[in-house]
């Protein structure tokens, strides 16, 4: 893809332009048991407007008809067929390297060990049960007995595979650890790596566009290292939404594949233009607001008006300063001036 030195701007909202969201639902759709603010209105305005919902999350512990239920309680009302796990990925990963029925080790929740079923392999809870591959998926309720199994079997030579390694995982009451630390463990304990099918690696878009159709997607996500450098790698645009992980000082020092097509505060960013970022001799403006890059005064945003404008504005100009790497200008001031 081209270097990205600023968000976009669209004329039409991005409803009416991608024919399929792709939305990550941890920190977009909701935190934990509740809906984030604006998404169940706005998600039901967008497929008013034509636009497919798929649900296409990194964590592996739920199943699809399970978090299609919590979706349709939530008020989003959605199918099983509309939920795209990594559980999935990782198990067609899996059905595509070891014979039909093979025994596979599953150290996850009930997401993982339906996904693997699905793909007619054969779970099994210990590394005596000699399985073909071992597979670890996000799950609550993870003992630490069964990291230890895990680490059995990769010591035996047992190829290792994993769902997705994000480190943290929002909730309710706040960011906890992910799949990701989980791995960490066993990686200690074994020396190994896993084949891993979650974003933002492609085995996990080939799933996404497999099981959805979609012909034009747009990634919608809250992080940077796995929303929106999957949406770069599988080659589509994305949309972030700042409900979630990433906060306004990450996005400013975003390198190249962490950079979002359009930004927006929530999923209302899916209903409405996008305003374009300008610029004027060596500074940016968007809406009401003018921003500037230099080694000497770090990031700058001046005027008034909405101020994700602002940090559109900023965004071109930390972008476009740091080219192929990424800023480490100073933008709390700025920030600041934007009240974010």
């Amino acid at each position: 893809m081209t270097l990205r030195t600023s968000p976009d701007g669209s004329d039409r909202a991005p409803a009416e332009v991608y024919d399929t969201a792709l939305l990550d639902l941890d920190g977009v759709v909701y935190a934990g048991g509740d809906a984030i603010a604006h998404a169940v209105e706005s998600l039901e305005a967008a497929r008013g407007r034509g636009m497919r919902l798929a649900y296409v999350t990194n964590n592996a512990s739920r199943t699809p008809r399970t978090v299609a239920e919590h979706l349709t309680r939530l008020g989003v009302p959605a199918g099983p067929q509309e939920v795209v796990t990594s559980a999935q990925a990782v198990a067609r990963l899996i059905a595509d390297a070891v014979p039909a029925g093979a025994k596979v080790l599953a150290v996850g929740g009930e997401g993982l060990v339906e996904a693997l079923r699905e793909r007619g392999l054969e779970p099994v809870f210990s590394a005596d049960d000699d399985p073909v591959a071992a597979v670890q998926g996000f799950s609550p309720d993870l003992r630490w007995s069964q990291l230890a199994e895990m680490a059995y079997a990769v010591n035996r030579g047992v190829p290792w595979y994993a769902s997705n390694t994000d480190l943290t995982i929002p909730s309710g009451r706040g960011i906890a650890p992910g799949n990701g630390a989980a791995v960490e463990v066993v990686r200690i304990a074994t020396g190994g790596s896993p084949q891993v099918a979650g974003k933002p690696l492609p085995p996990m878009h080939r799933e996404s566009v497999i099981r959805t159709g979609a012909r034009r997607p747009l990634v919608v996500g809250d992080r940077l290292d796995t929303d929106i450098e999957g949406a770069y790698a599988g080659g589509v645009e994305s949309l972030l939404v700042l409900t979630g992980v990433t906060g306004p000082a990450g996005l400013l020092a975003a390198a190249p594949r962490h950079r979002p097509t359009y930004v927006a505060a929530d999923l209302r960013g899916l209903l409405a233009p996008h305003p374009q970022v300008a610029p004027v001799g060596g500074s940016f403006t968007c809406g009401g607001w003018t921003a500037a890059a230099s080694s000497s005064q770090g990031l700058t945003a001046e005027g008034s008006g909405d101020p994700l404008d602002g940090l559109r504005a900023l965004c071109a100009a930390a972008w476009s300063y740091a080219g192929e790497g990424a800023c480490t200008l100073d933008a709390g001031k700025a920030l600041a001036r934007l009240g974010l």
